[in-house]
């Protein structure tokens, strides 16, 4: 009756069925035996170089094409950039020939350190392995099948019957050549074909038929399946009740069969995957993070992998490193070379720049040096600053702030030079006095301790170089405090309780499906590694303010252990403060035998000084070579890692001790 009323319906009616848009397929490719343009309609997609069918995937194969799914794998590239590292020394491996029964590759699946590996790396997927124990390519093969939301159900029967938990039933004596690599379990869309065809007389052909039919779960097909299939199995003299109930169990798991070809091909790039990481880590790491260059979360938990298998990861230098990651072998000791690529507002095709530019006029003396080759339309301020903070100058110009701080001068210098370069200008005083003009750097007390890896982490997304509570080691442990590469291995021990020290790196609330209260997961950095705690409800409300990213905490946590993984739950948090006010501790300053610089040594210590709490500072130093004298500071001091970091770079220290 309303007029707005039925202009809507006639045009939703008019609009009914059409079209919205045009989807394609992502890996989708369709092959015919003639020009296509004779067997389907073609659209032509402006954002493709090639057309699409007008067809949907149901309706080009009866239209006479064969659909392809062509596949790009990252890892592929990643195994092809490893052997090109592996070829300069001669290590290069022929993909094909590895023998798959290398004991390190299934050590490593079995100990769940697959990070990184195809397939392999969720958290849910190393469990299961810690608990199958893969030994062939056809456990991979079985476990990358299993491993999805409808047959996950049979992964503990699988491993039950693998280790003689449970007995192996073969549903009937003659499928035992059909279930024997599974233990009894339909995996595979092959087997559900092949126990047709043994068990009920079923042609190839008629076996495909079955498969495509339980895939869809239409139920005229299945009946009519249903009859064939024990028509077909009482010629073998199986009975109608048993063959019946194998046809719902085989239809049961058939619909979540999986293609064994597609499973086979994919378990054999996790094994070559697994093999690289096990038998060459330092390329595996190279190549890997290579593949995630700007995505700093993913480095991250390779450098943390890096740790783990002791391959040394080399902090970003302007005379060393490639724009890309790279591997570098020393006296039979490979590291990874930081990819100047990866620090944040660099830019790869900047570096590249840089590199290139290395290697044709060999290798950069100082800042100046650097600052007149580079091209300040590819090298800008940002880039120069993201360079300074994670480090990269440290090898030509050791003051990061300083370079920070004062880029905008460093570029104007370099974006003059290029001026001159370009109007192809003489300097008047000649190739001795180029340098005249080269600014003047205003002095600027470093980045120290705790600072400067913040700058590094600001740059680089991790720490690289060192740790904010390295410094704080000594003290930390007076506190019994255990640190997670320790704590992994006595939590597995039995050990429950610990108190764990970090910094806290990022944390996630979530609402608990039942009560609707937060908790939350919160990862924390110490100097051995990274870990997650989680916090439940209660907990949570008590630590809240405390756990903010970027604070130096305290947690008091309990350790739960199973099938090889660590999982943490925190009890309790506080502040760095608490320790760092405790009147126990204190901190014994060495200095040479030709003094430190007073000066500097005061305005650290002023800054430090605390009311009531904190620390006691003592001097010590030896007179004319023999005679060791110690003083006491008057006052207490916050012995904090900004204080100790700031210290080590008063000329004249030697060390710190915790006193």
């Amino acid at each position: 009756a309303e007029p707005a009323v039925k202009t809507l319906l006639d045009t939703s009616l008019e609009l009914e069925g059409l079209y919205r848009n045009a989807s394609t397929h992502a890996a989708g490719i369709v092959i015919g035996d003639r020009p296509l343009t004779e067997l389907v309609p073609l659209y032509q997609d402006p954002r493709s170089t090639i057309p699409a069918s007008q067809f949907n995937m149901k309706w080009v194969e009866p239209a006479g094409l064969v659909k392809f799914d062509f596949l790009g794998l990252k890892t592929l590239t990643v195994l092809d950039r490893a052997k090109g590292f592996l070829d300069r020394r001669g290590a290069g491996p022929e993909w094909n020939l590895l023998p798959l029964d290398d004991a390190k590759t299934y050590e490593l699946m079995a100990s769940g350190q697959t990070v990184g590996v195809f397939q392999l790396e969720s958290q849910g997927m190393r469990d299961t392995l810690r608990k199958m124990r893969c030994g062939s390519i056809e456990e991979i093969t079985a476990l990358i099948s299993l491993y999805r939301p409808g047959p996950m159900e049979m992964i503990d029967t699988y491993i039950d019957r693998k280790f003689g938990r449970a007995e192996v039933d073969y549903l009937h004596p003659s499928l035992k050549d059909v279930l024997t690599e599974t233990y009894g379990v339909i995996i595979y869309q092959e087997q559900v074909m092949k126990i047709a065809q043994v068990l009920a007389g079923y042609s190839l052909g008629e076996a495909d038929l079955l498969r495509r039919a339980m895939g869809k779960k239409k139920k005229e097909e299945m009946d009519f399946q249903r009859l064939r299939f024990v028509k077909g199995a009482s010629e073998k003299d199986v009975p109608e009740e048993q063959s019946g109930s194998i046809f719902d169990l085989v239809a049961k798991f058939a619909g979540y069969g999986f293609n064994k070809s597609h499973a086979a091909a994919y378990a054999l790039i996790s094994f070559q995957t697994g093999w690289l990481k096990a038998n060459h880590p330092v390329e595996f790491f190279a190549a890997s993070m290579s593949l995630d260059l700007s995505n700093t979360d993913k480095l991250a938990v390779f450098y943390q992998d890096c740790r783990r298998f002791e391959v040394p990861v080399l902090a970003p230098d302007i005379n060393r490193s490639s724009g890309d990651f790279d591997v570098a072998w020393e006296d039979g000791q490979g590291s990874v070379l930081y990819a100047l690529g990866a620090i944040r507002n660099v830019g790869l095709e900047a570096m590249n720049h840089v590199v290139q530019n290395r290697n044709e006029g060999g290798p950069f003396v100082d800042i100046f040096d650097f600052l007149e080759r580079v091209d300040p339309k590819v090298v800008n301020k940002r880039a120069l600053e993201g360079l300074a903070r994670a480090g990269a100058f440290d090898g030509i110009h050791q003051n990061r702030r300083q370079l920070f701080e004062q880029a905008d001068v460093l570029v104007a210098y370099c974006q003059s030079v290029a001026a001159e370069r370009a109007s192809s200008q003489v300097s008047l005083f000649g190739a001795d006095q180029a340098g005249a003009s080269r600014p003047r750097l205003r002095n600027v007390e470093p980045w120290a301790g705790p600072e400067k890896l913040d700058q590094e982490l600001a740059a680089v997304g991790f720490y690289l170089s060192g740790h904010p509570l390295e410094e704080l080691t000594p003290a930390l442990k007076r506190k019994r405090v255990t640190f997670v590469a320790e704590a992994q291995g006595l939590a597995e021990a039995g050990h429950e309780a610990f108190q764990m020290a970090g910094v806290v790196r990022r944390k996630q609330e979530r609402a608990s499906m039942k009560s609707g209260e937060k908790f939350a997961f919160v990862t924390f950095s110490d100097p051995t590694g990274e870990f997650e705690c989680m916090f439940p409800p209660e907990q949570l409300r008590r630590c809240r303010e405390v756990l903010e990213v970027g604070t130096s905490v305290l947690v008091k946590v309990r350790a739960k252990a199973s099938d090889g993984e660590v999982r943490f739950f925190g009890d309790d948090a506080s502040r760095m403060d608490v320790l760092l006010d405790d009147a126990n501790i204190g901190l014994r300053v060495i200095i040479s035998s030709n003094g430190a610089d007073p000066d500097a040594l005061k305005s650290r210590l002023e800054r430090a000084r605390a009311n009531g709490k904190g620390g006691e500072v003592w001097l010590q130093t030896t007179l004319q070579g023999r005679t060791e004298v110690e003083v006491k500071l008057p006052g207490r001091y916050r012995l904090d890692a900004a204080l100790r970091g700031a210290l080590k770079t008063v000329p004249g220290v030697i060390m710190l001790e915790d006193a």
